[in-house]
């Protein structure tokens, strides 16, 4: 075993252990064994289905690989478990077996952490652990820096999310989370399949700053000496696929916005955009619902997901327009108000602050929605019928210009995705986009107008129901994760000085 000097503290300790393992990997090197020469080893089962398919497996050869994780020394024989990419399983080794120098070796040159290969028969040990007895063991590379403490682990949070290579060896909870990501992003690209859509890839790195709300990372590239942006979303891209002729596109994506960071936010994330022609956004409100019992079904074998200590019952969606919602649970009736200036007296009575050129009716209506409402909304919710001024590329209602249609859809609180009947005037679309970007270049930022987006929608686009959502939320939402840097492998954090 390691020595650990405990009147020393942890750090130094820790320096200590690494000192020792490099003294060993030395001692191997001079004895003409490399731990590292080693490019290839047959590896032919993994633990999860030796354990699953024991009856197959028993008394039969099989050769595995893995991080070794305990080691178990009781003279001529041994106990070790490894890890593979499955989870744990036992080995049983034997001086008899492996050879006296092999065995020694095993003893003194092996560490904790290390990566080994091992090849014997599989059995059952008399406490009824499935196990293998090992024939063969190689090592296959040495680890120069050990493991936290078993019982211990990563402790401090920064840490988990800044060694995530270590937060994931110690902790199978933590691996089965990206394992169900993983698998809620396959269902995703199954289900649109299944319907018909075309998975495509477009642009990241964007020549413009558009009108948009969110805050673009910039770059330069040098080559063409112009400044560029990352994309804060996939969806002019993906409109101008539907131009173009294909009725139903989706992209799965990496976004980037230059803004806040908390529990929900990160500013690079994943998400899915699709759209489909000859359709609308009560279509997608159906189309959304039936996608998110599917991932469900499959990833989590329910409808009934437990969060946080709620639970959240997908086969139950609520729909409410915003004016609906915001009367329910504010007690103002937007429809009853007649001008701008009624709003804003709204506003000041119940403390709700404006930012400047953002308080018209619409823009209040919204302030009104993120004071009383959105927080409210646990279960299952559509929110639709969004005010003109904070939707610019969706359609209007024709039974009221001043709403379009659009709708956003929350679960415990927070807003999980937005669809729209696409603005395919452009006319209206120019109009609105070019507000957009007055009002952004009035708070100093350089947004501009889309003019090769406009281009193609001049050429004619049908009508289109548009939707968007973050893959990330929903996976927070399916894995039971509190903070998006749960669920994202190496989220963004600030660098250590």
């Amino acid at each position: 075993m390691e020595e650990k000097n405990m009147n020393v503290s942890e750090e130094e300790a820790l320096a200590e252990q690494a000192r020792i393992r490099r003294e060993k990997l030395a001692k191997l090197m001079a004895e003409g064994k490399n731990p590292y020469e080693i490019t290839r080893y047959d590896q032919d089962a993994h633990s999860a289905q030796i354990k699953e398919q024991f009856a197959s497996y028993e008394g039969k050869d099989v050769c595995v690989a893995g991080r070794l994780m305990s080691r178990r020394i009781m003279g001529k024989a041994s106990f070790s478990h490894i890890l593979d990419r499955d989870g744990l399983i036992q080995v049983y080794i034997t001086r008899q077996d492996v050879g006296e120098d092999v065995y020694m070796s095993y003893k003194k040159d092996f560490d904790i952490g290390d990566i080994v290969g091992v090849k014997g028969y599989v059995f059952r040990t008399q406490t009824g652990e499935v196990s293998v007895h090992a024939r063969e063991l190689v090592l296959l590379s040495k680890a120069l820096k050990p493991l936290p403490e078993k019982h211990n682990g990563l402790q401090n949070v920064d840490m988990k999310y800044r060694l995530r290579h270590i937060d994931l060896i110690m902790n199978e909870d933590v691996r089965e989370t990206f394992r169900r990501r993983a698998g809620i992003i396959s269902a995703i690209r199954g289900y649109l399949d299944a319907h018909g859509y075309m998975e495509v890839d477009t642009p990241i790195l964007l020549p413009l700053e558009i009108g948009a709300d969110a805050r673009p990372f910039k770059t330069h590239h040098n080559a063409l000496d112009i400044d560029m942006y990352l994309r804060i979303e996939t969806e002019l891209y993906l409109k101008r696929l539907i131009v173009g002729g294909y009725e139903r596109v989706y992209e799965v994506g990496r976004i980037f916005r230059n803004e806040g960071m908390d529990a929900s936010h990160n500013p690079e994330f994943t998400t899915v955009e699709m759209y489909q022609a000859y359709v609308d956004y009560r279509y997608m409100m159906d189309f959304i619902e039936g996608m998110y019992k599917h991932i469900a079904s499959e990833v989590c074998g329910t409808l009934q997901i437990s969060y946080q200590g709620q639970i959240i019952d997908l086969s139950h969606w609520e729909r409410m327009t915003m004016t609906e919602a915001v009367k329910k649970y504010s007690g103002v009736d937007f429809s009853a108000v007649a001008s701008d200036e009624e709003a804003r007296a709204l506003a000041a009575e119940h403390h709700i602050e404006l930012e400047a050129g953002k308080d018209s009716k619409g823009h209040i209506l919204a302030e009104f929605f993120d004071a009383y409402v959105e927080d409210k909304l646990i279960q299952p919710t559509f929110i639709y019928d969004y005010p003109v001024e904070i939707s610019p590329l969706a359609k209007r209602k024709p039974e009221d210009p001043t709403m379009t249609e659009r709708f956003e859809y929350f679960i415990n609180g927070t807003e999980m995705g937005n669809a729209f009947s696409e603005l395919n005037d452009p006319i209206d679309q120019r109009r609105r986009m070019t507000e957009q970007a007055e009002r952004k270049r009035a708070l100093g930022m350089n947004a501009q107008v889309d003019e090769d987006f406009l281009d193609a929608l001049e050429h004619g686009m049908p009508p289109t129901g548009g939707l968007g959502f973050g893959v990330d939320r929903l996976v927070m939402l399916l894995t039971d994760s509190p903070s998006i840097r749960d669920v994202l492998l190496f989220p963004t954090m600030k660098p250590k000085r």
